[in-house]
């Protein structure tokens, strides 16, 4: 039985009545019952592949009624794919997913987080992760669908200014984030369902503070819009973190019309690449192999990132050993082409004498450098009265 255009936003179990259903059944995994009082939440960090030489590490950050492994999974396939063929394709990469609690209704008790609360979690969640094997200032980058780019644009914006230096390691360490599907500047879809949902609060515990975020024209997600754009817009700025940035939106949309939950103009970032997936908006991030294009063109994202940050790193380390070279330097070793030993100038202190010139003091302390392999000589004193 297809699923409603409400029913796909909140996390509601499908209308029976085939009279108001907008869509026919797609690609999306259920729970053996489909009521979210019994959908399973795992939160927080989990492991999708390890790798002990890991040069970066990939989290993965679902959306809105998403889930850290059914989001990413297709249908008929017994894992996400990002355990299934990421690894293959990127191999010093530590991949992981992130998972929160986004349904908007729930028969039994639903999650009051707002976006800074689970921006937060994030935030804190990869920052214990990531301490516990020692890699806290490993390269990092975000594939997030749907609200998740919100809650990593959050997350990146609340970690830059944190006061405490381990929390603020998660911007320092993120490279890129790719954006698949998310309302950058909210969604039509959001704004529709509110009133519903607000209906249904009467009757069923609700989080309406997530749809409100998504809706077009709110205020936090206007700010989060115009902080982030800002800091990238200069990668060489201090505190920019030169984060690099891919945007893909859904091509199909739902219903007769084809209306799409977000927008091109609202899923792409201006001066920023971007690139569409063949599919709705749930299944642009579910491949079933590695020859879908949507795979293809992310992966071959990842690995040109990956070189990317490895080149990056290397200059780095280069540029931090060549001005600890330099700082160990003698001050002989200025000049290469000496082995010059330093001899101080003498100083004398005299008199001139004779016609009607006044006695001044004269003081010389000029350093000389001898190519040859002299000794050090400390200069002789003379005082007083000299005549010419």
């Amino acid at each position: 039985m297809g699923r409603s255009l409400f029913s796909r936003l909140t996390g509601t179990p499908a209308n029976t009545s085939a009279n108001n259903q907008l869509v026919r059944h797609d690609d999306t995994q259920q729970s053996t019952d489909s009521s979210p009082a019994h959908v399973s939440f795992p939160s927080g960090i989990k492991v999708l592949h390890d790798c002990p030489d890991a040069t970066i590490d990939i989290c993965f950050v679902h959306g809105l009624t998403g889930n850290r492994e059914s989001t990413w999974t297709a249908e008929g396939k017994p894992e996400p794919w990002p355990k299934a063929l990421l690894p293959s394709e990127i191999g010093n990469a530590r991949i992981i997913t992130f998972g929160y609690d986004a349904y908007v209704v729930r028969a039994s008790a639903a999650s009051k987080n707002h976006l800074r609360d689970h921006a937060d979690n994030l935030v804190n969640a990869l920052t214990v992760d990531r301490a516990r094997i020692n890699a806290s200032t490993r390269a990092l980058i975000f594939v997030a669908h749907s609200l998740g780019g919100l809650v990593c644009k959050k997350a990146l914006l609340s970690s830059r200014v944190n006061g405490e230096a381990d929390l603020r390691g998660i911007f320092k360490s993120t490279k890129g984030i790719i954006f698949m599907g998310t309302p950058h500047e909210g969604s039509w879809a959001a704004n529709w369902a509110i009133f519903p949902a607000k209906l249904l609060s009467l009757i069923k515990s609700t989080n309406i503070n997530l749809l409100d975020t998504l809706g077009r024209g709110n205020e936090m997600l206007e700010d989060i819009q115009h902080d982030f754009l800002s800091m990238i817009a200069n990668p060489h700025k201090k505190n920019s973190g030169g984060i690099k940035v891919m945007c893909f939106y859904e091509e199909l949309g739902y219903g007769p019309k084809g209306i799409c939950f977000v927008s091109k103009k609202s899923a792409t970032l201006a001066g920023q690449n971007d690139f569409s997936i063949h599919a709705t908006h749930e299944n642009m991030v579910k491949f079933a192999s590695s020859k879908d294009p949507g795979f293809h063109m992310l992966c071959g994202v990842l690995v040109k990132w990956e070189h990317e940050i490895k080149e990056e790193t290397a200059k780095a380390l280069a540029d931090q050993q060549q001005q600890q070279h330099e700082g160990t330097k003698r001050p002989g070793d200025a000049n290469p082409g000496q082995s010059g030993n330093q001899h101080t100038g003498n100083t004398y202190n005299y008199n001139s004498g004779g016609g009607n010139q006044s006695g001044n003091t004269y003081q010389s302390g000029n350093t000389y450098y001898n190519s040859g392999s002299g000794h050090q000589f400390q200069g002789s004193h003379f005082n007083g009265n000299v005549r010419f």
